[in-house]
């Protein structure tokens, strides 16, 4: 097992605990404060169909009593309307300010039940359980919460860090592979913003698609690691954590106009780099060995960098208007002058942008 331990603006401190069965040992659960002993999951039906009793039945063997909220699976579910249905339900179930909550699924739960977890009573504690190499490496950590609105991708959120996070590998072996694979996108993204020799871990291929335990352990671990160096410095996204975005501006606008669930996020992501990275050539900025070599790293994931249908331009542009990173109107996208070495808050024409896209859709 390992430890990170998160510290925010605020000085407060949040643990990760890191391992493979961890829910199947409870010496970690020493270390963290619970507010009281009542709690509840808030989870999705195919995740909850899978873990559910698992989970409940190990806190309930340390004492707690825990009740479940359980909503529909998907992107689409991930609105103000799912909220509203959450809130509804925790009233029902009597929950005060002492009482947690216990996210227990993949990015879509972890940021909608910090969302919920943040405004609820204003605010009460959560602890995130993510279920997904996703989770895992992105939305675990950090205090981003969101959901979606029908013009655009977390447009509404706040910054809520959650009060512990638990992160059972041992989730990762039943992963479908399209989920799996998507989640790699987010390791490989913080890889290419790293640089250095940690890249040298993207190219143990065969034991990363086929999951071995050491080498997967220490993917998640390193990703973690990087992010928390990153969002230490700049919690609140008022500089260097924009960084993180990489592949975002250009993916979210791409997930957006092809539909939430049809192309996954992680797939949207590794496309989106894709788009930057050509773009960035076409600027000076990002040299053409550095896109070469994205382009082999995603492809050996089975991810995909290129697209395999026409964007409908006014479709992808009213879509990236909304994107919450622009300023006056204009984008603002991540480059890479190398691996290792990014650059943000870049303005960008959506000309030069369409460019990038026709490029994409050879």
């Amino acid at each position: 097992m390992r430890k990170l331990a998160v510290c925010g603006e605020s000085g407060k401190q949040y643990p990760v605990f890191l391992g493979w069965d961890l829910l199947e040992r409870d010496d970690w659960l020493e270390e963290i404060k619970f507010p009281s002993s009542f709690g509840v999951i808030v989870t999705n039906s195919r995740v909850g169909s899978l873990y559910e009793e698992r989970v409940s039945s190990f806190f309930s063997r340390q004492g707690f009593t825990i009740q479940v909220v359980t909503i529909p699976d998907g992107e689409e579910y991930k609105n103000l309307s799912t909220v509203e249905f959450i809130y509804k339900q925790l009233l029902n179930l009597d929950l005060d300010r002492k009482s947690f909550l216990l996210a227990l699924g993949g990015g879509v739960i972890t940021d909608i039940t910090g969302f919920v977890a943040s405004t609820f009573l204003r605010g009460i504690p959560y602890f995130s359980i993510p279920t997904t190499v996703l989770a895992q490496v992105d939305s675990s950590i950090g205090g981003k919460t969101g959901v979606n609105l029908p013009q655009g991708k977390n447009l509404v959120g706040t910054f809520y860090p959650p009060a512990g996070v638990f992160i059972d590998l041992s989730f990762l072996r039943t992963l479908p592979p399209r989920e799996y694979k998507e989640g790699l996108a987010e390791v490989a993204k913080t890889f290419f913003l790293a640089g250095g020799e940690i890249l040298s871990l993207l190219e143990k291929r065969e034991q990363i698609l086929s999951r071995e335990e050491e080498i997967l352990e220490e993917l998640i671990f390193q990703s973690l690691s990087l992010k928390k160096k990153i969002v230490e410095e700049d919690e609140k996204e008022k500089g260097i954590r924009s960084i993180l975005n990489y592949g975002h501006t250009i993916g979210h606008a791409l997930e957006k106009v092809e539909g939430y669930g049809k192309l996954r996020h992680g797939e949207a992501i590794a496309l989106g780099m894709m788009g930057e990275a050509i773009l960035g050539e076409k600027l000076s900025i990002t040299p053409s060995k550095v896109v070469d070599k994205q382009r082999e790293i995603l492809a050996n994931f089975h991810l995909p960098t290129q697209l395999k249908f026409k964007i409908e331009r006014e479709e992808f542009f009213a879509a990236l208007r909304q994107d919450k990173k622009k300023e006056r109107g204009k984008a603002r996208l991540v480059f890479l002058k190398d691996f290792g070495q990014p650059i943000w808050g870049v303005e960008v024409e959506e000309e030069k942008i369409g460019e990038a896209l026709s490029y994409l859709e050879r």
